[in-house]
């Protein structure tokens, strides 16, 4: 049983403070049992945190999958690498229908839309598109490139055709669980900030095996980049994928490596917990996803009708969480 004023305490009320907690204080949080009565304070704190300092604001972003085809890249938890292509179908939309389903969701009321691609899908055809895009949206809303590795002259290229940030992340276990040297996501990430594009982070993907000292150099890496938005995600483990034998965490632990997370990155605009559990929107997380169309975890190429969440679906969830959307 916790005493009246454990080691947690402290650090939860140092985090409320505004202090910037250590490595050492990450592990200790997350090491935390689940269900006790630290746990809950734990999340109890990082609601609050999200809640006066974003004043109780929620935000929606969309993405749009827009090929479903085998990538080199051989990630061992994606449903599209080609070492196991388990997704139900092969193709890549064209202009027409990503305008169409951009202009059906960009019309329900989100605050980001991110485009994401495959890694060997065409920097340059992207780009194209990503113009197209860019002149339907309204003027306030962010736009997103969510794609394999790149250059700083490609991230030049991105902002220039209307691209506001990028969503980029140094994976758990990469180089081991995907065909990608670390270096490379590294140097992509670096070229997204020099450009000035805002960097969206995420830890992920999380799996039973991973140790939390490997998620709190995630942890850590994002808060130096000083960002506005910061994610984590469990693996779903897809059948058929190499690392779908491994498991899946619980959402009551989700909840925690959100919670914590929320207090060591401390995003200035959101929070987000991915896929979507409900018991993480009284963890500090204030953001949701819709998905539409390819999704790496899931096997279903329309997922939108399957494990992707929808804009109305995802307001009702805020709504029970009572979080404003205006």
């Amino acid at each position: 049983m916790a005493g009246a004023d454990t080691d947690v305490d402290k650090i939860l009320r140092s985090a409320l403070q505004g202090r910037i907690l250590t490595r050492e204080e990450a592990l200790a949080l997350l090491r935390i049992a689940n269900k006790s009565d630290d746990f809950f304070r734990l999340l109890a704190t990082a609601n609050r945190l999200t809640r006066t300092q974003f004043n109780n604001k929620a935000y929606i972003f969309a993405q749009i999958g827009i090929n479903a085809e085998p990538c080199s890249q051989g990630c061992k938890f994606c449903s599209m690498s080609k070492n196991h292509y388990v997704m139900d179908g092969t193709w890549r939309k064209d202009a027409a229908d990503i305008l169409a389903e951009v202009a059906a969701v960009t019309g329900q009321g989100i605050d980001d839309l991110f485009l994401m691609t495959t890694a060997d899908y065409s920097v340059a055809d992207f780009i194209e598109t990503g113009k197209k895009v860019k002149i339907r949206l309204p003027k306030d809303m962010r736009l997103v490139a969510n794609i394999g590795d790149f250059d700083y002259n490609t991230a030049i290229a991105l902002k220039e055709a209307g691209f506001t940030g990028a969503y980029h992340i140094n994976r758990l276990r990469e180089g081991i669980d995907t065909g990608i040297k670390p270096a490379a996501r590294i140097a992509t990430i670096e070229a997204i900030v020099k450009a000035g594009l805002e960097l969206y982070y995420c830890v992920e993907p999380i799996g039973p095996e991973h140790s939390y000292d490997e998620l709190v150099e995630e942890m850590l890496r994002a808060r130096d980049y000083d960002l506005k938005v910061m994610a984590v995600m469990r693996r779903i483990p897809v059948p058929g994928t190499l690392l779908c034998d491994k498991g899946q965490i619980t959402a009551l632990e989700l909840a925690k490596i959100a919670a914590v997370t929320r207090l060591v990155s401390r995003p200035s605009r959101a929070m987000n917990a991915h896929e979507v559990t409900p018991v993480t929107l009284v963890s500090g997380v204030n953001q949701l996803y819709a998905e539409i169309g390819a999704n790496p975890r899931d096997s279903k190429s329309d997922t939108e009708n399957h494990r992707g969440f929808s804009v109305a679906r995802i307001k009702d969830l805020f709504a029970d969480a009572e979080y404003s959307l205006s």
